[in-house]
This record gives structure tokens, sequence and C-alpha cells, in this order.
């Protein structure tokens, strides 16, 4: 363990973000220097707040298994270097888990029982941050090649875990990304102020140095990419599929076909292609902005609050995100005792910026203007009674609205092209079926991540990826030395 007394004597501390009226200017990360950088000065006396709690729950919150008491002692101990490699055992983006995961770890915390939980979250960043500053993190070749090829469709956090276990196991494996650059919704749909593409980037360079292969701007199974799936099974030893549930929720209620009215999967990768100064859109069509426009957002998750801090930081006249859901409570709800993740209210550093929130309410119709544009949506207050949701008469009221966005989530992949053509089964939910090998039911080819299990968190995404590399592994060569964290019968964390 780390201070036998730290979880007496100090206090749980986070990193402090910078001014709201200094970081709406840009799209640099909120934490100053960053996420891992700005915790610095406390971390040794926050990672010795971990307490001798004889079973650590947090292992059991965290999908990946971190081994998060083991990290926390080691940083205590000022040995950076013990931290990253203990932390890399089981984790191999802790850059972006730290920045981006809820941290169900931290809600199983023993010591969040009746104290504030330990901050793992903070101490994870700030021990990746550490060692890419102190040239730690190194690629790891392999010392000899299998000869046995693997493609990996995707390249999110899903698609990036397979791909790097399984060229560190020896194998050559080739990451196909349908989008002009590599990441996936890490590039994509996560804007620059929660995680700048430096981070990223210098992660994929590690890759390339270790052997594996990206190829950009493909879309497998398209006519355009010439590479079908029974091409792709002929060309490569075993499949991954790791394209993700990108089929978003939509909401065909009248008026849905007015101009203005955008899936946040439209609106963000252009944000970010523009932050980082590429051209918005690879057609040349003008970019989806919210400058100077009511703008409402139809979903109160993460990507809502993603659309939120863009939408700030275009200049919008203002900000409604709209939850079809009742205001969660502030602390753990009777129903979801520790050490299970809680439903509260949470306040995201896009939500300190700007914005109104509303509770349970639904959209009933879209209202347009004499040019066929988005004006106004109607919405109505609504009560789940019975499992049944309800409107609440005379509660109809307009809101006025230039640009709407959608980020009610996804339900599942999309089954044109590739998945048909693989002629992979599906599961009840539409997702990719695989057994408790991540195997489909056509042999040779695996699914990892959201593409399987439907939306879900990035842990899980990393989880499966690694866990999908060690099956595959074990399909090419009879046995593997990779670890396994998780079985894909477990039931993702809905945050």
């Amino acid at each position: 363990m780390a201070d036998p007394r730290g979880f007496l004597k100090d206090g749980r501390q986070v990193a402090e973000r910078r001014p709201v009226e200094e970081r709406v200017q840009d799209w640099n990360e909120v934490y100053p220097g960053s996420a891992g950088r700005a915790l610095l000065p406390i971390i040794t006396e926050q990672a010795g707040r971990c307490m001798d709690c004889g079973i650590p729950f947090c292992h059991s919150g965290c999908p990946l298994g971190n081994i998060i008491p083991e990290w926390n002692d080691l940083v205590w101990r000022d040995d950076w270097e013990g931290a990253i490699e203990r932390l890399h055992a089981t984790n191999n983006f802790p850059e972006f888990t730290g920045r981006l995961c809820p941290a169900p770890c931290e809600t199983a915390c023993v010591l969040g029982i009746n104290q504030d939980p330990v901050t793992i979250k903070n101490v994870e960043v700030s021990i990746i941050d550490k060692a890419w500053d102190s040239g730690l993190v190194r690629p790891q070749a392999p010392e000899w090649l299998s000869g046995r090829t693997v493609a990996v469709i995707g390249s999110g956090p899903a698609g990036l875990a397979a791909a790097q276990q399984l060229t560190r196991a020896g194998h050559t494996v080739a990451v196909y990304e349908r989008a002009d650059k590599i990441g996936g919704l890490l590039r994509y749909g996560i804007p620059e102020f929660k995680m700048e593409k430096q981070h990223l980037d210098r992660r994929l360079a590690q890759m390339k140095r270790e052997g594996t292969v990206f190829r950009a701007g493909v879309e497998v199974g398209s006519e355009e990419s010439g590479l079908t799936g029974e091409q792709l099974r002929e060309r490569y030893d075993a499949v991954v599929l790791a394209m993700g549930a990108t089929q978003a929720r939509d909401l065909p209620v009248p008026g849905r076909e007015l101009g203005g009215i955008h899936q946040a999967m439209e609106f963000l990768p252009q944000a970010n292609r523009a932050a980082v100064g590429d051209a918005p859109t690879l057609d040349g069509s003008e970019q989806i902005l919210a400058t100077g426009k009511n703008v409402v957002i139809i979903g109160g998750g993460d990507t809502g609050a993603d659309c939120l801090g863009t939408s700030t930081r275009h200049g919008a006249a203002s900000i409604t995100q709209l939850e079809i859901m009742p205001e969660p409570p502030t602390s753990r709800p009777a129903g979801q005792p520790w050490p299970t993740y809680p439903m509260t209210f949470k306040v995201s550093s896009a939500h300190e910026e700007a914005g109104e929130r509303v509770y349970a309410v639904s959209t009933k119709e879209f209202r347009g203007d004499d040019e066929g544009n988005v004006r106004a949506l109607l919405i109505v207050d609504v009560v789940f009674e019975g499992g049944r949701l309800t409107e609440i008469e005379g509660t109809e009221r307009e809101i006025p609205a230039e640009l709407v966005l959608f980020a009610m989530g996804f339900v599942g992949p999309e089954k044109a092209g590739l998945v048909e053509q693989l002629g992979v089964d599906l599961d009840e939910r539409g997702n990719v079926a695989r057994d408790r090998s991540y195997q489909t039911s056509v042999p040779g080819v695996f699914s990892a991540g959201d593409v399987g299990r439907g939306q879900s968190l990035i842990v899980w995404a990393i989880a499966e990826g690694r866990a999908a590399a060690a099956a595959v592994d074990v399909f090419l060569t009879g046995s593997t030395t990779l670890p396994s964290p998780i079985l894909p019968t477990a039931r993702p964390l809905v945050v």
C-alpha cells in the first residue's frame, strides 16, 4: 500500500481547469499544460490516499483490470518507471482513458464508501504524461515474426488495442480506416478541448515503429476500396472487426426533413478538423457552424456535452441541451449501492462554460421557416409512470432553434457493406454476434468493441481489443502469452 495514513490526513484534490473565459477562446485542453501535468504538484499525496483495503474493488470496477493499488504505491514512492510498467501491463493507452473514461474504478473505490474516493483517473493520466515526458514510452517491436497476417477493420480504441497486441505477438497487422486519418472516434468524435490529438498521434507513431501498418481512407467492403469481404478473408489469415457502433439513433417526428438538423457525428468531425487547421469537409462543402445560432442539443450524455463545448467555442447565441429522463440526483441513489456505477448529476467542463440543461422533456415537432430551415422545437414535459412515458397536459411550449444536433447514442454497427458481405450472424440487438473467444459465426473473423457489444465505454473497447487479440493469437498459433482481461459475456456499463 501507499501512505498508511494518507487517506486520514489528506483530502481528495483533482486537477484544476483553466478559467472559463480563457479556455472558451481556444481549442486546447481545458487543463493547463495537460490533465496529467496540472496535478503533478499534489499527485504523490493523492496516490498516498490509496488505503490498505484488503480487497481492491477498483479492480472489478475497471473492465481493463488495472492494477490500481500497485501503481498508486509506486507513484507515492516516486518510482515513476515502475508505475508506468504496471499501468501498461493492463492498458495500452492510459493517456486516452485518463482523459476520457468516466472512471467506474473510482465509484468502486473502498475509500468511497464513506469518504471521497482516490483520484484514480488523475493519477493514471499523470503517470502516462510523465512517462512520455521522461522518454519511458518506447516501441516494443516483436523479436520474431510469425508469418501470419491479420486485418483490423476500424482504428478506434478497440481496433488500435487489438492491433498493438497482435503486432507485439509477431503477426503482420494492417489497420483499415475509412476516414482520411487514423483514430476513429478518438480523432473525429472527441473534441480537442477534451483530448488534444497530439496524444493520439504520438501513440500511432509508436505503433508504426513497432510494425503496425495503417491504411486510412479505405472503406473495406465498398466498391471504391476494391477490397470486398471475401477478398479480405482470402488475403489475411484472420480478421478483427472493430468498426464501432456507428448507426446513430434518429428522431422521426414531424419536421425532421428541415434544414439545420444534424447528427452529432456530422457536426463534431468537421469541428475537429477545423480545430487542428485542416479543411472542415473533404468535399469542400460548407461547415456546420453554431456561430450566432440558437442551438438545441437532444441528448444529455457525453456526446451532447461535446456538442455543447464545441458550440460554445463557435460562438452560439444560446445553447439548450434536452434530456428525456428526469434530472438525476446529486448523490448515490439507494438503488445503486456501492460499488456499482451510480447515475448521478454530473457537470462536465462544457457544462461549466455555457448552456442550459432541460430534463424530462420530449420533442414533438420541428417547426420551420419559409426557406425550409428549422426555426423552433415544440417540446412537452414528460413523466415515466409504470414504465411508460406520459406527456403532461398543458406543458407544450416552443423553443427557438436554428441548429439542432442529435446526440442520442447509437443503435449498432452499419450492416450494409462489409458486415453483409462477410455473412456474420447478428445478435438480438443487431450487433455482430461472437462466442466466448470473440470469434464470429465465420471462422477466422473476430469482433471487438462496440461492433459486438453495442455502444459502451472506451475502457470496454480497449479491454475487448486486448482480449480479442489474445483469442486471435490462439486461433493462429494454438497458444498465446497475451493477457485476456474479459469475456464477451460481460455486459456493458451504461453511463
